[in-house]
């Protein structure tokens, strides 16, 4: 697949990177030196310095025949005008744009991205996106990762697996027999450095992160399963007060009615625009690194702390006290994937990071096939595809055996007549199944091809 990325920025360089390992045609357009040089000396990608928009520099990284072109500058109107060259001068088939100015959005103006006028096929928000991802954390506590799948019927989620947890040194195949009530697949454990596509012979150990799916009634029991029985959060202290932890306290105060705000912003100015646009949020001007600042926030008396500031090692030290000063629960925005390994030994109790979330917005409607949604987890070790079983699909009406997929490929789930089917090998699949796969990132791509036409499975 041949992709044009409009900006080398944070987000366009971590979809560059993502997508040249699958061995993907990239090609990233920046006017900014410095970043086509990282881009070019860090993966295989074409880096070319230049305006995203212009139609001369977009013809020169070979747009006339791209299959998608990715415009995620940090300007709206530049992703928007390359798009809308994309289409009207190149024909190119699928056109993503990143928009943040929350007035484009507006559904007043929906029309503005129709066809016939700009003609967008896929509209990101990653500031949106990851208020979003932060909130389904908050809303079901315990849980250090929480995605809906088939349409919210069941859960991708994540857990630690502390002290507490009963099922810790259990194999996974005796887990069946302690919880025949509960309706869930365990996929993969994160150890430390390991990342494990697991098998029956694996067990917990303390201090591992595990992801599940499980059916949306059977979740709170699953949660239970591995201790994890946290109450619901009524006060709750946002750290930075951008565009994400604006998005996301307006968000909680529309679906946690009760709960009790505090916004913790450095920043004079932007302290003051927040303040006028959240009435019912408390705002503090200060540092969430100051113990004062905390203290006024009261942070003894608050369950969940989050740190959205625009910089890692704020988010990560302001969490660290949050936990010292006697607060429950922390969940810290992470960029760098470097701190991705080391948070989880330090205590914070989620981690968010923007790259993977954007990314994963991306996948799915760039996947082919009868895709419907591709999650990345954990920085790129894994995908988890949802897709529907077409009756000319290669897979249909053969058993999960005669498959004879690859070790890096699994088949975690199965939606059929609203009932969630944990697979097993002589699981027949049939017309109309909605499959849940779990795949290595480096053989994610192939999972395209199970959902085909005439393609041999056994090639792939």
């Amino acid at each position: 697949m041949k992709v044009i990325i409009c900006g080398g920025g944070q987000i366009g360089y971590n979809i560059a990177d993502y997508l040249s390992r699958e061995k993907n045609d990239v090609t990233v357009i920046d006017p900014n030196p410095d970043r086509i040089a990282a881009i070019n000396n860090a993966m295989d990608a074409n880096g070319i310095i230049g305006f995203p928009s212009h139609p001369d520099t977009l013809k020169e990284a070979g747009l006339a025949d791209a299959d998608v072109i990715i415009a995620v500058t940090d300007v709206d109107e530049v992703n928007m005008i390359a798009c809308q060259v994309a289409h009207s001068l190149f024909g190119v088939p699928k056109k993503i744009a990143r928009i943040q100015t929350t007035n484009y959005l507006d559904p007043t103006w929906a029309n503005l991205f129709a066809r016939a006028h700009m003609p967008i096929d896929v509209i990101i928000s990653p500031e949106t996106e990851v208020a979003e991802a932060i909130l389904r954390r908050v809303k079901v506590p315990g849980t250090s990762d929480i995605i809906p799948m088939v349409d919210g019927e069941v859960y991708l989620v994540g857990v630690h697996c502390e002290k507490n947890c009963p099922i810790i040194n259990t194999p996974l195949r005796q887990l069946r027999t302690l919880f025949p009530d509960i309706n869930a697949q365990i996929l993969a454990i994160i150890r430390g450095k390991e990342r494990i596509l697991v098998h029956q012979d694996n067990q917990f150990l303390v201090g591992d992160e595990v992801y599940f799916l499980v059916k949306q009634d059977h979740l709170q029991r699953a949660l239970t399963a591995f201790g994890h029985e946290e109450p619901e959060a009524h006060n709750i202290i946002i750290f930075g007060g951008g565009n994400i932890g604006a998005a996301l306290a307006k968000r909680i105060k529309v679906e946690l009615k009760k709960t009790n705000i505090k916004i913790i912003e450095l920043k004079t100015e932007q302290a003051e625009f927040i303040s006028g646009q959240l009435t019912d949020v408390i705002v503090l001007n200060g540092n969430g690194l100051d113990k004062e600042i905390l203290e006024e926030a009261n942070i003894t008396g608050t369950e969940t702390f989050i740190s959205v500031s625009n910089d890692d090692e704020n988010n990560i030290l302001a969490s660290l006290l949050a936990k010292q000063y006697g607060c429950e629960r922390t969940i810290a925005l992470i960029n760098k994937k470097m701190y991705a390994d080391l948070t989880s030994f330090m205590g914070i109790d989620a981690l968010v990071s923007p790259r993977t979330i954007t990314v994963s917005k991306i996948l799915q409607h760039i996947r082919k096939g009868r895709i419907r949604g591709a999650h990345n987890i954990y920085d790129g070790f894994a995908e988890v595809i949802e897709a529907e079983v077409s009756a000319t699909a290669s897979i249909t009406n053969k058993t999960i055996l005669e498959l004879n997929l690859p070790e890096a490929i699994r088949i975690g789930g199965i939606w059929r007549d609203n009932d969630f089917i944990i697979p097993k090998g002589d699981t027949l699949i049939l017309e109309k199944d909605i499959i849940i796969v779990i795949a290595a990132q480096e053989n994610a791509h192939k999972v395209e091809k199970l959902f085909s036409v005439n393609i041999d499975i056994l090639g792939i």
